[in-house]
């Protein structure tokens, strides 16, 4: 997959993964939106990927909201580290396990598109510079996002079709 270096090609290539996993998804039969995923997997079914996807939307946006505003963000998340991200990942998959697949369907809907308006407003040098902002450390906001859309859309695609085989 190629690795976006322009806004342009940050929000196309993300509006185009995202919208493969939702055709992808939306071309399956009903049954297999509740089809369990093998026990090796912490997501349990396509539920579970589309609120670990969300989920990671709103720790994006929180470490800009806080970046941005010259603070320093809890990153990946207060209490844990980048080691402990399976344990984050856990918490998360627990968060939605309860929710129904429309309402997940929904709060994905509208992370996407808040993360997508928060790209929108900003330059290719905003993006992609590296250490342009002390909150992104070494790298830019475009590889955080890149993270958030594009490639998660990416994963959550493939581990989905891998998992209903």
């Amino acid at each position: 997959m190629p690795i976006p270096k322009s806004k342009n090609e940050l929000l196309e290539m993300s509006q185009q993964n995202y919208d493969r996993l939702f055709a992808f998804i939306d071309a399956l039969p009903k049954s297999a939106l509740k089809t369990e995923f093998p026990s090796s997997y912490l997501n349990r079914n396509i539920r579970d990927v589309l609120g670990h996807l969300h989920h990671w939307h709103l720790l994006f946006i929180d470490w800009y909201e806080v970046g941005m505003a010259g603070e320093k963000p809890a990153i990946p998340a207060k209490g844990y580290t980048w080691k402990t991200t399976p344990e984050l990942n856990k918490m998360i998959q627990q968060k939605y396990s309860n929710m129904s697949m429309k309402k997940v369907s929904g709060l994905l809907e509208s992370s996407h598109a808040a993360i997508m308006e928060l790209i929108k407003k900003h330059s290719d040098t905003e993006l992609f510079e590296k250490k342009k902002y002390k909150w992104t450390g070494s790298t830019s906001m475009g590889v955080y996002l890149r993270g958030a859309t594009t490639s998660h859309y990416d994963w959550a695609y493939k581990m989905i079709k891998k998992c209903l085989k």
